[in-house]
């Protein structure tokens, strides 16, 4: 199971560098300068999610999902949101399940890797309780791909994975 995993996190970093690797051609070069405006934009994102979500609920992400076809999600390696419609829907149907959600960031990773693009990385927490009053705490490492497009900061994908529970043999 734990190689399976492994192969799924392999498969989306290889995605995204083939990605950032034959799209850098077109984008502007990272300048110093720009790689530290652009790792504190992301910073300011990054916060700005963990607090809309867990202030407004769910529905806050859809604020921060690039919409299109380009946009995907995945979970713990496998396939949630194969586009920008696939995830505004999910997430409206998600919010009716929820009464409350808090969100917490660990310690953020930002990597900027052209002016436009950067790629995050930090550890989860987060704490939803559901409509019948159930709380359910989770927690794992979250990655993603963001993407400045018209004028602002958005996910172009994104990765949640939660640590795996070990199997009975061992």
């Amino acid at each position: 199971m734990k190689s399976a995993q492994l192969a799924g996190c392999w498969s989306v970093l290889l995605g995204i560098v083939i990605f950032t690797g034959s799209h850098a051609r077109s984008s502007q070069s990272v300048t110093p300068a720009r790689a530290t405006t652009v790792e504190h934009e992301v910073r300011q994102l990054m916060q700005s999610v963990a607090r809309d979500v867990t202030q407004q609920g769910p529905l806050a992400w859809l604020k921060y999902l690039e919409t299109g076809p380009s946009f995907f999600m995945a979970v713990n390696g496998q396939m949630a949101f194969a586009d920008g419609t696939a995830a505004r829907e999910g997430t409206q149907s998600f919010s009716r399940t929820i009464q409350h959600i808090e969100l917490q960031w660990g310690e953020l990773r930002v990597d900027p890797l052209t002016s436009e693009f950067a790629a995050v990385g930090t550890p989860w927490r987060e704490t939803q309780v559901d409509n019948a009053g159930r709380r359910i705490e989770d927690a794992g490492f979250f990655t993603a791909l963001v993407e400045f497009r018209d004028g602002r900061w958005q996910f172009r994908n994104a990765h949640w994975s939660s640590p795996a529970a070990p199997s009975p043999s061992h």
